[in-house]
This record gives structure tokens, sequence and C-alpha cells, in this order.
């Protein structure tokens, strides 16, 4: 059997924003082909936030799988490599996207996590850890402010978080375009969105909400929503 490689990126919501709505969460863990997926929560983003990782295990305490975390700024593991290998499913958080990235290299994490994900372990992630995986994207790591980031370039084009939650978001997209800060072509995520992609390729939109979508940029031009699959019914 061949392996799947899969990165699902949620524009934002999942357990941090819809507390009250797992429909996101649930479908990165069906991702997964163990029926009790072990699941790792990466919140090199926030500074490995105390509040952000109880918040993880309140949620996902809830379903048939095995919730662990990440911390690079107070390591529980002995072997990098081995802990992250271990796993079925990596979650990444929100926070700051250039801070996180820069942080994984110094660890080498960068090097493990492809690993991780060319033998078939699930990576998924809101937000920071939606964009991290592209090759561009717009970060807000420095407040007020709108910057192109280089990702780690494992799925083509560039990808902007919270489309439709965050008014500037849309508008600095098109600029950044039209000044070739990021590229032509890519991906928009609404809030309550997410993008799947299988060995690299665009597999699916699935929302948590319905009317929420996806929107892909060709040659610099945004296309039609993708239609969207309401994970609710």
């Amino acid at each position: 059997m061949s392996i799947k490689r899969h990165v699902i990126a949620i524009g934002g919501g999942g357990f941090s924003m819809e507390i009250d709505n797992p429909l996101l969460d649930l479908y990165v863990l069906k991702a997964s082909e163990n029926k009790k997926p072990k699941i790792c929560f990466v919140c090199t983003a926030s500074g490995d936030a105390q509040g952000y990782i109880d918040t993880f295990y309140t949620a996902f305490k809830r379903y048939d799988c095995e919730p662990t975390h990440l911390s690079l700024f107070r390591g529980q593991f002995t072997n990098l490599q081995d802990f992250v290998l271990s796993q079925d499913i990596i979650y990444v958080g929100g926070g700051n996207t250039k801070n996180m990235l820069a942080i994984w290299k110094e660890w080498g994490l960068d090097k493990i996590l492809y690993e991780a994900y060319s033998k078939g372990i699930v990576m998924a992630g809101i937000s920071a850890g939606a964009i991290c995986w592209f090759e561009k994207t717009l970060t807000d790591s420095i407040p007020g402010q709108l910057t192109a980031l280089n990702g780690l370039s494992w799925i083509k084009g560039f990808c902007i978080p919270h489309f439709d939650g965050e008014a500037k978001r849309r508008p600095s997209t098109t600029k950044a375009i039209q000044e070739n800060q990021i590229g032509k072509d890519g991906y928009g995520i609404d809030d309550g969105a997410a993008v799947h992609f299988i060995n690299e390729s665009y597999f699916q939109t699935v929302c948590s909400q319905q009317l929420k979508t996806s929107y892909q940029f060709a040659g610099g031009i945004e296309q039609k929503p993708e239609k969207s699959l309401y994970l609710g019914g």
C-alpha cells in the first residue's frame, strides 16, 4: 500500500476558536488510519503557552485518541526525532509564524517533521499551523503588519488564513500578488474551513460552518470559491 501524505490547513477554527463545534478536529482525527490515533499538539508559535496546551487537552480528551504535546521551550522528550515519529498526527497551533519557523530550524524540527510527513504521519494546523507548509504566506508576526514570509515549501503556492475573519487579509493578498511578494498561485482559507492536500495535491475543502470555504488563486486571479464539504450533515 502506497503512503498517503496529508496536510490539513485550517484557516481558523478548531478547538481553540470553536469550543462547541468539534467538526474540524474530528476531521483531522479521521485522516489517520489508526482507530485511536496519537495526536501531538505543537504549540511553538504561541511560545508553548500553557493555557493553549490546556485547551488542547480539554478538547481532545473527549475523543477516541491519545493526545500529547511537544514543547521546545520546556522540553519533555529525551529524543526529539523518536518522539515525533511515534505520533500519528501532528497538529500545529497558531501564533507567531516567523518565530516558530526559526525555532524549528534551530532544533532541526523542520527536517524531522518532513521525515514524519514522508512516512504518512498526518500534518494539520490552524493559522500559523496552516500556512507553514506552503511556499509563501502573509503573516502578522510583526504587530500591525501583514508581511510576506517563506514557508517550508512542502505545498506549492501561498496560503492565507482567516480570509473572511480579518478585514485586511483579502486586500493585502491582492496587493502582495500585484507586487510579486508571494507569487500568483495559492489559497485563501476562511475561518471555519480547511483545505486538505494528499500527496501535495488539492483534495478537498471542508467546513465546520455552512457557507465557509477556500479561494484558489491562479495566475494572480481569484477563482470562484471552492465547493466545500460541510461536515455537519
